[in-house]
């Protein structure tokens, strides 16, 4: 977000419009920044989209206090430490909002390995594709959510790391998360849901997700009028154990989604 680093920066972007808060459901506002025009090279396809960052902003105060005293200790080597703790997630804008009758959204949970480094042990680098390309050729549009802080189900890329590890002497996915102690699966989609509601508003979306717990989630949140649409992409020998792993766990896969 960095606008903690000299307030009258945030000063200058609020006047413009170009930094403002939204409610959050259970309480406390989100601060977003944007729109920020980002044409987007993916695969053979150029998407043009509407970026915005968005971050609790019980998070940006903490980091913005912490500024203060950096910069009174003459600390500015530090302020990188303070960007690696903070989770921004993303909403890329695409299309038309004020058209929107029932739009395509995807709420995507980031993924280095795979979003990044093109990992076959996932799908989640061709998901991420796959929902922009598809957003933006459906004749509403949509929008897509990039949860920053969603690594590993939530566990963080360490635990991954580790995860990864056990996966490799047999475990499965959920079994390699419980013998580290961990969930299944950790993520809060509460800020997805304030999200949607902001950009969207609170009509009807069509969901790109095969996860029935990310539907019960925004639900619970507050959101009505989902409609899940099965996004299966990037199926692969590599990951195929995987999916079936998440097919077990209750995930709109089908046997003929995953077999060669």
């Amino acid at each position: 977000m960095f606008t903690y680093i000299d307030p009258t920066v945030r000063e200058r972007l609020e006047a413009a419009g170009k930094l403002f808060r939204i409610p959050r459901a259970s309480g406390g506002t989100i601060s977003v920044l944007g729109p920020i025009p980002m044409p987007l090279h993916m695969g053979p396809e150029h998407v043009d989209v509407q970026w915005y960052a968005t971050v609790r902003n019980t998070e940006l105060t903490r980091l913005e206090d912490l500024a203060a005293e950096l910069r009174a200790k003459h600390g500015e080597r530090s302020f990188a430490e303070l960007a690696s703790s903070m989770a921004v997630n993303s909403v890329l804008v695409i299309g038309d909002s004020n058209a929107w009758t029932n739009p395509l959204v995807r709420v995507h949970s980031s993924c280095l390995t795979g979003d990044v480094f093109g990992s076959e042990r996932c799908e989640c680098g061709p998901q991420l594709h796959s929902a922009i390309e598809l957003i933006d050729s459906d004749e509403q549009g949509g929008l897509l959510i990039y949860m920053a802080g969603h690594e590993g189900r939530g566990i963080g890329l360490w635990a991954k790391a580790a995860t990864y590890l056990l996966q490799d002497g047999g475990e499965d996915t959920y079994q390699a998360n419980r013998s580290l102690g961990l969930p299944d699966d950790s993520r809060d989609f509460s800020d997805a849901a304030d999200l949607i509601r902001h950009f969207r508003g609170e009509g009807a979306f069509r969901l790109l997700t095969n996860n029935p717990k990310k539907v019960t989630d925004l639900e619970a949140a507050g959101l009505e009028g989902i409609t899940p649409v099965k996004h299966i992409f990037g199926v692969t020998d590599a990951n195929r154990r995987y999916l079936s792993a998440k097919q077990g766990w209750g995930h709109r896969i089908d046997d003929e989604d995953i077999v060669s």
